[in-house]
């Protein structure tokens, strides 16, 4: 297969895709038993551009052996730290050598602008990437007092972090690279052996950070790639009984579903789910702020970002002003392929995808809810144009679950204290906003927020030294910052009577 759109692409790009359907495994691309293959399209015109294998329960066995034999034999955990540590800088300046190369496969999957692809994909991975590598050297446990016979003079007692072993990682599609990264780098910082499955949608880049990984100096086995389907590729992997840990990152409903069969291992999880975010606006907001912060926030990605804004309470006396301006800047956002880099409206990741958002905004218009359309889009690939709902009853599916697209619900409140009831009632609590230019309201209403992050005055940043998962059905666990090692070992007391 091979890309035959209207915008250049690097030949070394053009190689990749040109290549034959292989797993990654052992350190080295190899065929897969299955002879099943899954195709990977474009999504701004729906054409084939590759295909990966479906990798089966013998494939995924594979790669866990291998994952398992590097982890026993020692040849990444008992590595001296300040040796992993430069392996994985070498990893990310890898990544950066390669980053155009990265940029234009991950567009080509994922739709994508390619500036938010060199950005987030190449960018924004090599920083978080780096930040992991450093924990490498940072791994501590503690020593402590026991009121243990003899007194304490007697007794020496402490912990120690230990790699608990192969991790199952499942990398959603919306930043492939930057979400794969999340769960490869920890892994690897901590000691552990890793089987990464990146969504059958986008799973090209995964095979190449594999290939970069070896590059690096990471030790053959160590890191393995599978690429499939959910029900059958993802479900042999968080089953294999010699996975020790599970990092996944999607959907509540396949979060519970892993989180059930994980339990009759004990196998340890990381979930990091679902969001329905909303964006609490009062009265006094800085419309200069909010406009853009909203626009970036809810509809950067194409909407499909796990903490993107999707429901906005706005004091009433700027309800207005707030809508007309949404309406007037997505109306002027241009439309275009991820490859066009003035393009600032891209394809949605899939047709399938497509259509669930088109579900959403179709069920609200039916059930009467006022809806105001951007940019209009082209027919041809996956795309939707920026909507906002005005007021959408309880009722409709688009108030209460996560679309994952380019919608903003815009709902009217009396006051603070209604948008706040409004903002909490819901399963879901990954992330949420604040607009307001009064510091003591702001004091005052982020201890009452139930998210896992809350922005004010801004939306959707987020840094690897600042913790970020979910309440309630949003997750299970915290990535990132200086703890982000501790979900990839195990606590060990050590005690020693002398």
């Amino acid at each position: 297969m091979a890309y035959g759109g209207p915008f250049p692409i690097d030949q070394q790009v053009a190689d990749f895709l040109a290549r034959e359907p292989t797993l990654f495994i052992g350190g080295r691309s190899v065929s897969a038993c299955s002879g099943d293959t899954i195709a990977v399209y474009d999504p701004s015109s729906g054409a084939e551009i590759a295909r990966v294998p479906n990798a089966d329960a013998s494939d995924v066995d594979a790669a866990v052996q291998s994952a398992f034999g590097a982890f026993e034999d020692g040849r990444w955990r008992h590595m001296r730290p300040a040796d992993r540590e430069r392996i994985l800088l070498r990893f990310a300046d890898l990544l950066l050598e390669r980053g155009e190369m990265v940029a234009q496969l991950e567009t080509l999957e994922q739709g994508k602008s390619i500036n938010l692809s060199r950005m987030f994909e190449v960018g924004a991975t090599s920083e978080w990437m780096r930040y992991a590598a450093g924990l490498t050297t940072k791994i501590c446990g503690r020593t402590f007092e026991t009121s243990l016979p003899g007194g304490p003079n007697h007794w020496t007692s402490y912990t120690r972090r230990e790699p608990v072993g192969v991790v199952a990682a499942i990398a959603p599609w919306n930043f492939p690279v930057l979400i794969a990264a999340w769960k490869i780098m920890p892994a690897l910082a901590a000691g552990c052996s890793i089987v990464l499955k990146p969504s059958e949608v986008t799973p090209l880049t995964a095979l190449l950070l594999a290939e970069l990984a070896i590059e690096a100096g990471v030790p053959e086995g160590v890191f393995n790639v599978v690429t499939g389907d959910g029900a059958g590729t993802g479900a042999a992997l968080t089953g294999h009984p010699l996975v020790a840990k599970i990092s996944f990152t999607g959907s509540t409903a396949t979060g519970k579903a892993i989180g059930r069969a994980a339990i009759d291992d004990m196998k340890r999880v990381t979930l990091e789910l679902g969001g329905k975010n909303p964006a609490i606006v009062l009265k006094d907001a800085d419309l200069d702020k909010v406009v853009p912060g909203l626009i970036a926030g809810g509809f950067v990605n194409g909407g499909q970002v796990c903490a993107a804004a999707s429901r906005v309470y706005v004091e009433a006396p700027l309800y207005d002003d707030l809508v007309g301006a949404l309406h007037a800047a997505i109306s002027s956002l241009s439309v275009g392929a991820g490859l066009d880099a003035e393009a600032q409206v891209n394809p949605l990741v899939s047709a399938a995808h497509q259509a669930k958002v088109r579900s959403y905004i179709e069920e609200a218009r039916t059930a009467g809810s006022d809806l105001l359309v951007g940019s209009p889009v082209p027919e041809q690939g996956y795309y939707v144009s920026p909507t906002l709902v005005l007021n959408p009853e309880d009722k409709v599916r688009l108030a209460r679950e996560e679309v994952f697209g380019p919608v903003l619900g815009i709902l009217r409140v009396d006051d603070a204290e209604e948008a706040l009831a409004r903002a909490n009632d819901s399963q879901l609590g990954l992330a949420a906003s604040l607009w307001t230019r009064d510091l003591t309201a702001a004091m005052n209403l982020v201890p009452r927020i139930e998210a896992g992050t809350v922005w004010v005055n801004a939306h959707v940043y987020i840094d690897p030294n600042m913790p970020f998962g979910g309440y309630k059905q949003s997750g299970v666990g915290r990535d990132f910052g200086l703890d982000w090692l501790d979900a990839y070992t195990e606590t060990k007391s050590v005690c020693i009577n002398h």
